[in-house]
């Protein structure tokens, strides 16, 4: 099933950062596992990432600091397809949403992500997403993303450099 996405930047960091002290976490995005699946309480997710762990043509991926493994902040769920990678669905954990989130840059953070994980791949980090229709105007502002056609926006080459390189700053950049 195809999803609209409707995540939003909140602000491109280096990482992510403490909403209230501003001090800034280094963060790791590893797969999650079905072993991992008890970290993933229901009640701090919209989506339903158990059955979205199930899907056969995805990988699920959390996002946690490196200072504690046990507390996901974020979910990606991407999709090679020919050419790019496909994000089918991302979300920022419950405590990291609204007005009284606690952390920020989750889905900037994701996002690169994606675009890194396209380059190693060799699709020089073309990532696409169907984005709901009120926030197509916000994807192309904070992270470059194009319009193709409907509402299936994609990130190109440049403006996927500058995520990666805004967060993976280890990141092998002869690759590019």
């Amino acid at each position: 099933m195809i999803r609209e996405l409707d995540f939003e930047i909140d602000k491109l960091t280096n990482s992510i950062e403490n909403s209230v002290t501003g001090e800034v976490f280094d963060t790791e995005i590893t797969p999650l596992s079905l072993s991992d699946k008890r970290q993933i309480k229901k009640a701090d997710w919209v989506f339903d990432w158990q059955k979205e762990l199930k899907g056969n043509d995805r990988i699920v991926y959390k996002l946690t600091t490196v200072s504690n493994f046990g507390i996901v902040h974020g979910l990606i769920s991407l999709s090679e397809n020919p050419g790019h990678i496909f994000i089918n669905l991302i979300e920022s954990a419950k405590f990291n949403k609204g007005k009284k989130k606690q952390y920020k840059g989750i889905a900037g953070n994701l996002t690169a992500f994606a675009c890194k994980a396209s380059f190693e791949k060799g699709y020089e980090g073309f990532v696409s997403f169907i984005a709901k229709t009120r926030l197509i105007e916000h994807y192309k502002q904070t992270l470059g993303a194009q319009l193709f056609g409907g509402n299936m926006m994609f990130i190109d080459t440049p403006n996927a450099k500058k995520l990666v390189n805004m967060y993976f700053k280890n990141f092998d950049h002869g690759k590019f």
